[in-house]
């Protein structure tokens, strides 16, 4: 099972559109299952948003989930790296939780929590942007380990 834990909504539906359309081409090759938790108002204590934030999404998480933040400060990856990670992971972990920060970050705990943390670009995107690429590349990491043709 794939999971993808999310801060907040996505509020455009196109890009809501998009990312439903890439999360049922990766149902065709494993289960995959995206949770939405509430964001907190940015507000100026931000350790207080974080933690309430990190709180619910903590909830989400069970103790056998192997747990991957995509995080600004986490270890670069390529597509084919993160096909590879996918299908060895699924070998000694039977659920592989992806974890998408609000708008301030991700919290201490959440952090603690995280068996690694992972960046898709040295480029900033908002949360819902961060969505639609890690789902674009879930589905790209199974077209790579099925050997099939994808668009480049």
């Amino acid at each position: 099972m794939i999971k993808v834990i999310a801060i907040g909504k996505v509020k455009d539906k196109h890009l809501a559109a998009l990312i439903d359309d890439y999360t049922t081409k990766v149902s065709y090759y494993h289960k995959i299952q995206v949770i939405e938790v509430k964001d907190e108002p940015i507000r100026d204590d931000e350790k207080e948003v974080l933690d309430k934030e990190a709180e619910r999404v903590l909830e989400k998480i069970d103790s056998n989930e192997y747990v991957i933040l995509l995080d600004l400060h986490g270890k670069s990856i390529d597509s084919i790296s993160l096909a590879n990670k996918i299908d060895k992971l699924f070998i000694t972990n039977s659920k592989l939780t992806f974890v998408i920060g609000g708008s301030l970050g991700l919290g201490e705990a959440l952090r603690k929590r995280a068996n690694e943390a992972i960046k898709l670009s040295d480029l900033t995107f908002l949360h819902q942007m961060t969505r639609l690429v890690l789902m674009e590349q879930i589905y790209r990491s199974f077209k790579i380990l099925n050997h099939e043709t994808y668009h480049k």
